[in-house]
């Protein structure tokens, strides 16, 4: 019985990731901002701009709380998730918690195609996106790196990263 938390800046592919690492191990997959979305019956773009990041923060804590007791299950994670509330420490003492650790560069680059579907970064210039993440990566890197486990993205893909934490956690 284990469950697995992928934590991780936007876009560093902790959906991805725990797809592949579910598919590997039989775990059953959640990601955490589309069962938010189903939860509360809105996308996330539209809870950000109807209710704010505040309640958004506090709909995703709930949210989590409620999956701590699943069991074999890979369950990706927010960016932010793991910086607001008890999170990272319920995560921590409840199942493998594991940071994708993404460089700047590779960050932007995914990130730059993807901005209408996010709320943070939505109406950034290329540079303003640069700045933004690197700010955040600087205020979130403490808590990121309070994982159990932290794996450097780049250099693999996507099944050989599943592969890899599968042995490193040793599920």
């Amino acid at each position: 019985m284990a469950k697995f938390f992928i934590i991780g800046y936007m876009g560093s592919g902790k959906s991805t990731v725990g797809k592949s690492l579910s598919d590997i191990l039989n775990y059953d997959f959640i990601d955490l901002d589309r069962l938010i979305e189903t939860e509360y019956n809105q996308t996330i773009p539209q809870i950000f701009a109807t209710k704010g990041e505040k309640e958004f923060r506090s709909m995703e804590h709930n949210t989590l709380k409620k999956l701590i007791n699943k069991d074999n299950v890979i369950i990706a994670c927010g960016g932010g998730t793991p910086c607001f509330y008890n999170n990272l420490e319920l995560m921590n003492n409840n199942g493998n918690t594991i940071y994708l650790k993404i460089s700047l560069d590779t960050l932007v680059k995914r990130l730059k195609t993807e901005k209408d579907s996010r709320p943070l970064i939505a109406n950034k210039t290329d540079e303003e996106l640069r700045k933004f993440v690197n700010r955040q990566m600087i205020k979130r890197e403490d808590v990121y790196h309070q994982a159990q486990y932290i794996v450097k993205g780049k250099e693999l893909n996507v099944n050989e990263l599943a592969v890899f934490i599968k042995e490193l956690t040793g599920a």
